[in-house]
């Protein structure tokens, strides 16, 4: 999902946490920032708050995997004569 905004950027995701809507933005030059806007200045206060305090992110293994590098076969030697042999 893809959102063009002429003033900030591109919407790159959303989601709405604590009452409050998120987009990740993406701006012309590259860069990525968060922008959210909240029902009232209670959920916004405790939505920044997480911020303030600490926050952790994990990548769940289960969920996302590297792409395996493609396996090679095997280099078989050439036993067939060389053309000047009989």
């Amino acid at each position: 999902m893809t959102e063009e905004r002429a003033d900030k950027g591109k919407v790159v995701s959303s989601f709405t946490i604590l009452k409050c809507k998120t987009d990740l933005i993406e701006t012309p030059d590259g860069k990525r920032h968060f922008e959210s806007e909240c029902m009232d200045k209670q959920a916004r206060d405790y939505f920044s708050s997480f911020f303030e305090e600490e926050a952790v992110l994990r990548v769940n293994p289960k969920a996302i995997l590297e792409p395996e590098p493609p396996v090679e076969p095997p280099v078989v030697p050439d036993t067939r004569l060389n053309p000047t042999e009989s």
